[in-house]
This record gives C-alpha cells, structure tokens and sequence, in this order.
C-alpha cells in the first residue's frame, strides 16, 4: 500500500477510535440523544417514558415526537441501537449518526441527512427517517 494510503487509513482509524462529544452536537440533535438514552433506560425498567421526557424536555408534543423518533429508528436500523450511559459526555458510533441525522434536518439539509445515512440504511427506509426527524425538529422549534 503506498505511504500516502496507509497515512490516510492511519488517520481515519485514529478518527473511529475518538468518540465524538455530545456537546458538539446541535442543541436539537444533543436532547433528542438523550432522550433515546432515557427511552433505553426506561425500556430496561419496563416503564413508559413519556412523563420523564415531557419533564425532562418541557413539552408533550416534543417528548411524542423523541418516542415516536426513536420507534422510527429502531424499526429501520440495520441493528440494535447501541446507546452510552446517560450521564456520558461521548457517543456511541449509532447515537452519533443519528445526532448528525437530527443536525441535517434542524439545518434543513436533505443532502447531508441522506449522506449520513448512506451505506447503512436502505434508501426506501430513509424517508421514514427524514419524516420523523422533520416532525421531532418542528416540535421543537415550536417550543422554542
């Protein structure tokens, strides 16, 4: 393999082993993380999260739309979801697609969201994806 291939492959694998931070996230994308985290949490319990998340995300329609979000992803995901602690300041790789995911919508940015999702989810699939992000980013801007 030539040098600049193996430097380029080095850097990449650097870049994977390094979790991405949450705070790096847009605000949007950061809290819908979390609540995929409280959702895996209450999931654990057997409990329903609504109540948490409309406390925890000050809005009904916003915690509706996080469960409703996250029953989208689960259904099309090529994998179970794989979710950090919820006091962690990292991501796991899926959590960080998915704030990527939720950051395209909030900006709009139909072509980055598909960017995202290329090579792990069927494009039929991701219409739903962009749907229910598209829902959960109006909510939350409508209780903004």
């Amino acid at each position: 393999m030539p040098k600049i291939h193996a430097a380029n492959a080095q850097s990449i694998i650097a870049d994977l082993a390094r979790p991405p931070r949450l705070s790096n996230l847009h605000p949007i994308a950061a809290r819908f993380v979390y609540s995929l985290r409280l959702i895996a949490v209450h999931e654990h319990a057997r409990r329903d999260p609504v109540a948490e998340l409309a406390v925890r995300l000050g809005s009904m329609d916003v915690a509706a739309k996080s469960l409703s979000m996250a029953k989208v992803i689960a259904r099309v995901w090529p994998e179970n979801i794989q979710v950090s602690r919820f006091c962690c300041g990292l991501m796991s790789h899926d959590e960080a697609t998915i704030g990527y995911m939720i950051e395209a919508t909030a900006h709009r940015d139909r072509a980055a969201f598909d960017r995202v999702l290329e090579g792990l989810i069927r494009p039929g699939r991701a219409q739903a994806l962009w749907d229910a992000s598209i829902d959960l980013v109006a909510a939350e801007f409508r209780g903004a």
